[in-house]
């Protein structure tokens, strides 16, 4: 096992682009190594070992390395994007983009997460203790595809746009959802567990269950009847019908 800890030097107030925040870039990369890797500060071209110390023990490849980060991490971008394998902690709060694209491995964040957190994701799993923002497990914009595989449970609550053009996966938010969850999916699972608005307009395949409120229908949902799912029963409903979807819209 190769475990890597990573703390700022300072306070970070200007948004670092650090998709070099890996287990796949870190794996069996001495302090230096990893020191000397760069990174953007805003519009400025800087290095990780300027803006955090870096601490390694052992040597492993990705799937065997941890990276726990400890510290504000509110203001860094990408962590963890399209990692392959290992684990990720981050201690506290994290920009957006963290996850975007991982095919496999484990990333927990123990506070919040910005926007877009677990972007176009293959596999592995995300996990967010606090509250997640806008487009969770989504597509970037002009992508046909967010979240493809793989597992985002949120123990907060999410902002708009969960699971937008969601193809595959899943995705669990304990607490209450913003507008729109599921928007034009085209496969995967939504559970939420709290109220939402809006849930599966424009839904072509895929499952979205609330367990909530839904404070506004869209009225483009086939009612039938209900449906019990691990005994709980539900109102069962097929759409969006004006795009011909085969999407499940299941409301406790």
């Amino acid at each position: 096992m190769q475990t890597v800890t990573i703390k700022p030097r300072k306070e970070i107030r200007i948004s670092v682009e650090a998709e070099n925040i890996s287990p796949d870039r870190f794996a069996g990369k001495t302090e230096k190594e990893i020191q000397s890797m760069e990174a953007w500060m805003g519009n400025q071209k800087t290095t990780l070992g300027e803006l955090f110390s870096v601490k390694v023990e052992g040597q492993a490849p990705a799937a065997d390395t941890k990276l726990v980060l400890e510290g504000d991490f509110s203001r860094i971008k990408r962590i963890g994007e399209g990692m392959t394998g290992g684990l990720i902690m981050i201690k506290g709060n994290v920009d957006m983009h963290v996850g975007a694209k991982m095919t496999g491995g484990k990333i927990t964040v123990m506070g919040n997460a910005d926007s877009w957190a677990g972007r176009e994701m293959k596999g592995g799993e995300l996990i967010i203790e606090g509250n997640a923002g806008y487009y969770l497990g989504a597509g970037y914009r002009g992508e046909t595809c967010g979240m493809r595989g793989g597992k985002i449970t949120v123990m907060g609550s999410a902002l708009d746009y969960a699971g937008d053009h969601m193809c595959g996966g899943e995705i669990t938010v304990k607490g209450n959802a913003g507008l729109l969850p599921g928007l034009s999916n085209n496969g995967g699972k939504i559970v939420i567990g709290g109220n939402t608005s809006m849930p599966g307009s424009e839904m072509s395949k895929g499952t979205i269950i609330i367990n909530g409120t839904v404070e506004e229908m869209m009225p483009v949902f086939k009612p039938e009847g209900t449906e019990a799912l691990d005994g709980v029963t539900y109102r069962k409903y097929v759409g969006d019908v004006i795009a011909n979807g085969k999407g499940l819209l299941y409301v406790k």
